[in-house]
């Protein structure tokens, strides 16, 4: 078990991980959370070799991938870097990657009502404004949980706020910071229900943020 007390903050520059074996071939992990070896609740960082697959399989409460790097495949097409999915219970896939790629995967995290295939190309998806100078994508809204990409401009300061709900954040380029510490790109955050802390970056930074799903 890795990462299961959601009580508590935790963070991890994923740069400085070893890769793991996975039990497929050419298929590796960097764990950031886990509940068992091989079911349950997990997110990881994870890599695709050249001509890697992975067999076909389903997704007990869900499956949540944003292509980090290279492109993924499965029978429904090729999917560059920057692609968001939520592949719901019942969906089944053999994914592969002929060129390599990089993903954060999360599963077996969906509430049971939620059962929404979405698909989003954030590199054409429009963003809108949000608080300040923020501009917001939103990938997924599903009761208290919402899931979005955010754009911080160079100089950016957010006010100091609590999440209700706790607060999950994947720091895609650029550098995050606040009063606790600087997260590069790569880093992975998460924040319990009612945590407070003040944002802020120096560069251009794009994060993945999930918020209201760990109360």
């Amino acid at each position: 078990m890795i990462n299961m007390d959601f009580t508590k903050q935790v963070t991890i520059d994923t740069n400085q991980q070893e890769w793991v074996e996975s039990p497929l071939a050419r298929v590796w992990r960097k764990p950031l959370a886990r509940e068992e070896a091989e079911r349950g609740h997990a997110s990881s960082i994870v890599r695709y070799d050249p001509g890697a697959i992975f067999r076909a399989h389903d997704h007990p409460l869900g499956e949540e991938i944003l292509v980090l790097e290279g492109t993924f495949s499965d029978e429904t097409g090729d999917y560059p870097a920057g692609t968001y999915f939520r592949n719901p219970e019942g969906f089944r896939h053999a994914p592969f990657s002929a060129e390599g790629c990089v993903l954060l995967v999360k599963l077996h995290q969906f509430q049971e009502e939620d059962t929404a295939h979405v698909v989003i190309d954030t590199n054409t998806a429009p963003f809108s404004p949000g608080i300040g100078s923020l501009e917001v994508l939103p990938l997924h809204q599903f009761g208290t949980e919402s899931v979005a990409l955010v754009r911080w401009p160079a100089g950016e300061r957010f006010q100091k706020h609590a999440h209700f709900g706790g607060e999950e954040i994947y720091v895609i380029s650029g550098e995050f910071l606040d009063e606790h510490g600087r997260y590069p790109a790569g880093s992975w955050i998460r924040s319990p229900h009612l945590s407070e802390h003040f944002p802020f970056v120096e560069e251009d930074t794009l994060i993945w943020v999930k918020t209201g799903h760990l109360a």
